[in-house]
């Protein structure tokens, strides 16, 4: 922002209401052309200081002559008379603060009529979102200022939170750099359940075709890399800390069900499962892989033998994975958390294994035994009066195989979104279909970042109980199909659209660096980009 326009007068206050906004009279000094949805003004009421967001701007004429039979020809001699005068610019504005005697505040009323209405300056800003400290993290910039915008991190993870945006617009980016502020400046352990191997050693620019530096290579000391693919990790070159094997008998009914429409499983099937798993307990895979047919179902079984077939065909595919085994040497869960206790975050990638069974069964049979244990420890805390476990964030991708209405009951991810960090357990979901969410699990999510989407129902999805939802429709429908977010919630005093901090250059790369992390490591890591 230039000095020109720190305090730039933008018009008067027309008309409006608290539930549709006001609206601003141009004045004939200011462009038309210079105003952009998105950009924040200040309103200075006779009492009251507004801050607000432009979210439409519109031409009117005062002469209906002018629009039916317009001049053939104008100049810019016969524009400069007829602006301000017979034609005018309108600016709609939703007011979404004002400055209280604490700080700010909600609005509850309207500015005045006729209420000058100025640019919202970089220090305007600044008193809105607080300058970076030890909690604030800088995120990037609102769209056409300089002023950091600043996330309130331990008021982010307090809560279940989102991503979202369509494929392409920089979700993983943004995913990235709010790991790094929690790692930063967040007391909370994280565990990323890394679908396409982007958060842990390396990952992909934003036009792919390089490779940037990922949590490990920034946080050596405080990032452990899990991995379910010992090769492709080794190929890669990635430093891993564990390799990640799962037992036939880990596998619990509870798991098969989620996966009942990746499976194809018949509701027939899924009964059959818990009554086998009731007969066989953690011998329930293989036995029930042997049966050969209904003669061999054991006596007291209500089990037909096309269910049977049906219920085979699903374990079959699971059996497959190379990573599940009939017995493993190391529990997984119980290393995962040895890991988290001592304040390490854990990134477990997923190699080769991409396909979404393999993704949702190791995601969600992971997750519910952590939160178990995070369950019991809080209770025996609350009860015993002793420490209580480091608050954990868990990220997961393609939230809406999880979320979605006829699974999110029975996913762990619905219970941890429901509960509201009740355990100490609070979820950072990404995907970019946020309309196959559930809506109970989307109304409980405290903060939510939307990179450019273009479904209408995700977009009300998103928006959905936002006050002012149509006007930041207008906002969102209009961000840059890169690199540009529009972040609400409780994390930040009110909505912004912003550009978030540039990543994967050699000065990116020492703005994340730990504190006090500038000697060679730092150095080497730096120059390392660019061999």
């Amino acid at each position: 922002m230039t000095e020109e326009n720190i305090n730039q007068r933008l018009g008067i206050v027309v008309s409006g209401s608290v539930d549709k906004g006001t609206e601003v009279r141009l004045d004939s000094a200011a462009s038309v052309e210079d105003m952009v949805v998105g950009r924040y003004v200040t309103i200075e009421g006779r009492q009251r200081r507004f801050f607000g967001m432009i979210t439409d701007i519109s031409l009117g004429v005062t002469d209906p002559e002018l629009t039916v039979a317009p001049p053939r020809e104008v100049d810019s001699f016969l524009s400069e008379v007829l602006s301000g005068t017979a034609t005018y610019a309108t600016l709609h504005v939703l007011p979404m603060l004002t400055m209280g005697i604490e700080g700010p505040e909600p609005v509850k009323t309207v500015p005045s009529h006729f209420s000058a209405v100025n640019l919202a300056s970089d220090t305007d800003m600044e008193l809105i979102f607080g300058e970076e400290d030890d909690t604030r993290f800088n995120v990037g910039n609102p769209l056409d200022m300089e002023t950091k915008l600043c996330l309130d991190l331990p008021e982010f993870v307090k809560r279940s939170n989102g991503i979202f945006g369509k494929s392409g617009t920089g979700k993983t980016f943004l995913t990235r750099i709010l790991l790094i502020g929690m790692l930063q400046k967040s007391k909370a352990v994280n565990l990323i359940f890394d679908m396409h191997n982007e958060y842990g050693w390396e990952g992909s620019s934003e036009e792919g075709q390089r490779k940037v530096k990922a949590l490990k290579q920034l946080f050596p000391d405080q990032v452990a890399v899990f991995t379910l693919d010992e090769e492709n990790s080794r190929r890669r070159g990635v430093s891993t800390d564990f390799v990640v094997r799962i037992g036939y008998d880990e596998i619990e009914p509870e798991d098969i069900v989620l996966l009942r429409q990746t499976l194809n499983l018949t509701e027939p099937a899924v009964e059959a499962v818990y009554q086998l798993h009731r007969r066989f307990r953690g011998e329930w895979i293989e036995r029930t892989l042997a049966l050969q047919d209904s003669d061999e179902i054991p006596e007291g079984l209500n089990i037909h033998e096309s269910t049977l077939k049906n219920l085979q065909r699903g374990l079959q595919t699971i059996r497959r994975l190379p990573f599940i085994q009939p017995h493993v040497p190391t529990n997984a869960v119980r290393t995962m958390l040895e890991y988290l206790d001592r304040g390490m975050n854990v990134v477990l990638e997923f190699g080769r294994y991409r396909d979404i069974t393999a993704y949702m069964l190791v995601a969600n049979m992971l997750a519910r035994r952590i939160y178990a244990q995070y369950q019991e420890r809080m209770e025996r805390a609350m009860g015993e009066g002793l420490a209580q476990p480091n608050p954990l964030v868990i990220t997961i991708e393609e939230a809406h195989k999880f979320l979605n209405r006829e699974v999110a009951s029975q996913a762990i991810f619905g219970t941890i979104a429901r509960e509201m960090r009740k355990y100490n357990v609070s979820l950072l979901v990404i995907d970019q279909r946020p309309s196959g969410i559930d809506e109970e699990v989307m109304s409980q999510m405290g903060t939510k970042i939307t990179c450019l989407l273009d479904n209408e129902r995700d977009i009300d999805s998103v928006l959905a109980g936002v006050a002012g939802k149509n006007e930041l429709k207008s906002v969102l429908s209009r961000l840059a199909p890169k690199r540009q977010a529009l972040i609400f919630g409780h994390a930040v005093p009110m909505p912004v659209a912003f550009q978030p901090l540039e990543y994967g250059s050699a000065e990116s790369y020492k703005r994340f660096m730990p504190a006090g992390d500038t000697g060679q490591r730092a150095q080497k890591d730096i120059e390392e980009l660019w061999d």
